[in-house]
C-alpha cells in the first residue's frame, strides 16, 4: 500500500491493526480500546463550500460516516473481525462473505479516505502520477471526463473509483460499499455517488456533482502519492 504525504496512519480497534489513511497521528485517529474511531475531519464543515455544502458535509460525515462506524462497532465484539484494521476486516469481509461487516468496514474505510483526498485540494497532478495519467487516459480532463461517465453507470448507489492496478490507472464503478482494497487494486482517488452525498446541493444531477468534486476539490498531488512503488 501507498505511504500517504505525511505519516502511515493507524486507525484500529483495540489490537491497534495498521491501515494507510492519510492523516497525521495527532490529528486524526489514535487506537481505541472501544473498537473502530472515527476520525475528525481534517477540516471545518463549511470548507468545502460551495461545491459541497456545509450542511451536506454535517449530515454526511455526522450521521452517515458515523453510523457505519457504529455499526460496525455492535456486530465486530466478539467475532474474527474484532481486533482487525479496517482494511484487514474488508478483506475477511469479502473472503469470508460476511455482507454486514463488508458493507459497514467498507463504507467507513471509503469515506475517510474520500474526506482526506480534499484537504489542501485542489491541486493539479504531477510527477509520475501525470505521467501514467497521460499514458492511459491521454489527458487529466479525459481522466475526469472518463470518471464522471463511469459514475453515470453506477445503478443506484455506490462510488466511483480511480485505482492503480496491474502496471495501469483504471476506474471503477463499484456499487453500494464497493471498495478497491477488496478487487486487489490500490484506490487513488475516490467520489462518493449515494444520494446523501450530492442530493441537497445537485438534486438528480449526480454527474455534475462528480464533474465538480473533481475540478474543485481533489488534491491531486495527494491523489499521486497513493500510487504503488
Amino acid at each position: 500500500m501507498p505511504i500517504d504525504r505525511r505519516s502511515l496512519l493507524a486507525l484500529s480497534s483495540a489490537a491497534a491493526a495498521a491501515t494507510f489513511l492519510p492523516r497525521t497521528a495527532a490529528a486524526q485517529a489514535t487506537a481505541a480500546a472501544a473498537g473502530f474511531t472515527q476520525p475528525p475531519l481534517p477540516y471545518a464543515e463549511d470548507a468545502l463550500a460551495p461545491t459541497i455544502s456545509a450542511k451536506t458535509v454535517g449530515l454526511h460525515y455526522g450521521k452517515h460516516h458515523k453510523s457505519y462506524f457504529t455499526k460496525l462497532n455492535e456486530l465486530a465484539p466478539g467475532t474474527p473481525f474484532e481486533g482487525l484494521s479496517l482494511q484487514e476486516a474488508i478483506t475477511k469481509a469479502k473472503a469470508d462473505g460476511n455482507q454486514a461487516i463488508f458493507d459497514n468496514a467498507g463504507q467507513a474505510w471509503n469515506h475517510v479516505f474520500y474526506w482526506n483526498q480534499f484537504e489542501d485540494g485542489p491541486a493539479a497532478p504531477e510527477g509520475a502520477f501525470l505521467e501514467a495519467v497521460n499514458r492511459d487516459f491521454g489527458s487529466v480532463d479525459e481522466m475526469k471526463a472518463a470518471m464522471v461517465a463511469e459514475a453515470g453507470k453506477v445503478f443506484g448507489t455506490g462510488w466511483v473509483w480511480l485505482v492503480a492496478g496491474d502496471g495501469k490507472l483504471e476506474i471503477l464503478g463499484l456499487q453500494d460499499a464497493g471498495n478497491p482494497i477488496a478487487e486487489g487494486k490500490t484506490p487513488l482517488a475516490g467520489v462518493d455517488v449515494w444520494e446523501h452525498a450530492y442530493y441537497l446541493d445537485y438534486e438528480n444531477r449526480r454527474p455534475d456533482h462528480v464533474k465538480a468534486v473533481l475540478d474543485n476539490l481533489v488534491n491531486w498531488r495527494f491523489v499521486g502519492e497513493q500510487m504503488p512503488a
